[in-house]
């Protein structure tokens, strides 16, 4: 029997390090391990690292030889920055005349406030001209006297001239400081925000070098030798040679992990994930099989950051029931006497914070003679949390524990545990509702999902998420306590992701070297545009990308004059087991689902080796009839949806004369400007998407770059797509 690699994915999260091994060609989870995160240990959360993957393949019987792949995630840097545990940062300001008096006023982020009573501690120093090395010299001394224990030098347009700031990092080098220049960490404009995310960076730089050099060290001393990964915010892996240098691409990798393990391992299209814990759900969206990135706000401000767009709310498996009292009672804690209540909300305390146990993982022993009371979980909050005082003590009513009620957690899930108990535990809430033991729970489940509910239906109108696709999926340990009511309020389909409990982990083993180069260029030439789209390619390969599997998708932004690439790709070419691969009846069945038609009703359009594409005619009174279209992998997935395209398939060697003329036919012209349709190309195991671009020449130069070096009769189809 042939024994596959593995792939590593560590996870750090505040309370436990989870680490998982995959199978790195059926992609199957072989095994996970959970140890105490090691934050007092001398060599920090390394040492926690360390041991997990030692358990890890002590469990899976595999040596550090059979390693393909390792990657952690870490909540360091944003600890670091939520907790003001920051070094100093000396700030070295370049300009003469006009120029001088916007870099003076970056003295001001300084009043940056990290946490209650801790602001940004940055030390500011003044040069006039970056060749002069005295002065340099001068302003770094000024500023390592102040403390500054790492270094970032910025001028106005420096993305567009940085020699300014590089001379001033080569005069500094003597300091033996960690350095950065602005225009290294973005190339956007915009000096205030631009210098404000390099510093930010900065601050957290010293002590993320000193983890990442621990880790290193100890994984190569563990015999690994497949390079270390580190998670990056926007749901991609780097190499930790980038992470020394960009930190900052860590902070809100978290929930980045998560909907990249749904991402991967789901093969969600289409749809909202929830990744939801104890005391909250984080929301995030996948669009046509991308998960949804924008800039991130830190320290109550706007950055240049590109991180996953999370929405948090305070609900989560561990989440309090909160009840209204009988008259007379409110704000005061005690045994609720007889009398009507009600439901009233759900969280944000948790279980967790009020220390107290899950009433529905008691002995049923320990339930005996129990009566409903309230308590505060913390001094200042009202006296109108649900509790349980029975024979084994005092216990708390959760979503966990009506969940488990209504029988809606699955067997061998986390969350599972006895359904009599959790009925038992809801029976004194239920007596004091007036109602039966479901109608209690199901209470409680409304009172949860709801406020769930509002930012999941704000989230799909936001990102115009296609109804006949869209799905909901749960992961976190308390998948089973909100996704499925939530799916049944939404009416949208449901489902926990598989190992839900580490799809964290999961999402770090399988997730691609990502790396996004965006470059304000106003009028960009089709060359200039491949240019970028070069640099990001290059990127990801210089971090251990396979050449041959990297995809890179390009925006072109004609309001902001930006031209964004963003590159993805694996360590290795991954040869997927297909044994288990869809047959045509259920690639058809997946597709006519999507399109919510008969199979009967479904055709055929085209089809590479990798992928089948199917469509449907819509017939409409007094109007055209619409051609929804609906992309189906070799494993049943509808990875690409269009709600009215044309399918051309051809080659390589002939699409170039084919594209010219489609695009021509599909551009539409008005008031707006010339927009280019949306194109997509099937290439091998690979879907093109050059819907970013609104330009036709190119558009066209992309889609010639997408299909260099192929064989003249490799299969090629193309789906477009008019814009209204």
């Amino acid at each position: 029997m042939t024994t596959h690699r593995i792939r590593v994915g560590i996870d750090v999260g505040g309370t436990f390090t989870d680490a998982v091994a995959v199978d790195a060609t059926t992609l199957s989870l072989l095994g996970q391990v959970k140890v105490p995160t090691s934050h007092h240990h001398e060599d920090g959360v390394a040492h926690g690292i360390v041991e997990a993957l030692d358990r890890l393949l002590q469990q899976v019987g595999r040596d550090p030889a059979d390693v393909a792949f390792l990657a952690h995630g870490t909540t360091q840097a944003t600890n670091a920055l939520l907790e003001g545990d920051v070094a100093t940062v000396g700030l070295i300001g370049i300009g003469t005349g006009p120029g001088a008096v916007l870099t003076r006023r970056l003295a001001a982020l300084g009043r940056l406030e990290l946490a209650p009573g801790k602001r940004l501690p940055l030390a500011y120093a003044h040069v006039a001209d970056p060749d002069d090395t005295s002065a340099v010299r001068a302003a770094v001394e000024q500023v390592t006297a102040a403390g500054a224990e790492v270094l970032v030098a910025t001028e106005p347009f420096a993305v567009d001239r940085p020699e300014g700031e590089q001379s001033v990092l080569e005069a500094a080098r003597s300091a033996g400081l960690p350095m950065t220049a602005a225009h290294e960490i973005t190339s956007l404009y915009g000096l205030h925000k631009r210098t404000r995310t390099a510093v930010v960076n900065a601050a957290i730089l010293p002590r993320m070098l000193a983890t990442a050099d621990l880790v290193d060290a100890s994984i190569t001393k563990a015999g690994i030798t497949a390079p270390l990964m580190v998670m990056r915010c926007d749901g991609g892996v780097m190499a930790l040679d980038e992470m020394r240098r960009r930190p900052l691409l860590t902070v809100l990798s978290g929930p980045a992990a998560g909907v990249a393990g749904a991402l991967m391992q789901e093969r969600i299209s289409e749809g909202v994930f929830l990744e939801i814990g104890g005391t909250s759900t984080d929301i995030s969206v996948v669009r046509r099989g991308k998960v949804a990135v924008r800039h991130a706000t830190m320290l109550g401000k706007s950055s240049y950051l590109n991180a996953l767009d999370v929405r948090t709310v305070g609900v989560g498996g561990g989440s309090m029931v909160r009840v209204d009292l009988p008259r007379g009672d409110q704000g005061h804690e005690g045994q609720v006497r007889d009398g009507q209540v009600r439901v009233t909300a759900v969280g944000p305390r948790s279980a967790h914070i009020a220390g107290l146990p899950y009433a529905c993982f008691a002995d049923p022993a320990e339930l005996r003679d129990a009566t409903l009371a309230t308590v505060r979980p913390m001094p200042d909050d009202p006296a109108d949390y649900a509790v349980l005082d029975a024979a084994g003590g005092r216990y708390a009513l959760t979503m966990t524990c009506a969940a488990n009620a209504l029988g809606r957690v699955p067997e061998g899930d986390f969350a599972r545990c006895d359904q009599e108990v959790a009925k038992a535990a809801i029976a004194p809430l239920a007596a004091a509702l007036g109602v039966d033991v479901p109608t209690a729970a199901a209470r409680i489940l409304d009172a949860g999902a709801e406020q769930v509910k509002s930012v999941v239906d704000r989230i799909v109108r936001d990102y115009r998420l296609d109804a006949d696709t869209a799905v909901l999926v749960g992961g976190g340990g308390g998948a089973a306590t909100v996704t499925p009511h939530l799916a049944v309020l939404t009416g949208m389909e449901g489902r926990i992701a598989r190992h839900n409990e580490v799809i964290s982990p999961i999402g770090v083993a399988l997730a691609l070297v990502r790396e996004q180069i965006e470059r304000i260029i106003p009028g960009a030439t089709q060359e200039q545009i491949l240019a970028v789209r070069a640099e990001a390619e290059q990127a990801v390969v210089a971090q251990g990308a396979a050449a041959d599997g990297v995809e890179v998708e390009v925006t072109v932004d004609p309001q902001t004059s930006t031209v964004r690439a963003i590159a993805t790709g694996a360590t290795e070419l991954r040869t997927q087991d297909r044994s288990h691969s869809a047959d045509d009846a259920e690639r058809l069945a997946a597709a006519a689902a999507s399109l919510k038609t008969a199979p009967d009703r479904v055709r055929v359009l085209a089809g590479t080796p990798a992928h089948t594409v199917y469509g449907t005619e819509v017939r409409r009174r007094l109007r055209a009839p619409r051609h929804p279209v609906r992309v189906v992998d070799a494993d049943g997935v509808v990875r690409l949806h269009a709600s009215d395209a044309q399918v051309a398939a051809t080659t390589v060697g002939a699409a170039p004369e084919l594209l010219s003329n489609l695009v021509r036919e599909a551009t539409s012209y008005g008031d707006g400007g010339v927009r280019a349709p949306a194109l997509r190309l099937l290439l091998g195991s690979r879907i093109a998407d050059l819907s970013g671009v609104l330009e036709p020449q190119p558009l066209l130069a992309l889609a010639r770059s997408e299909m260099r070096d192929r064989a003249a009769d490799e299969p090629v189809v193309a789906v477009v797509e008019v814009r209204s």
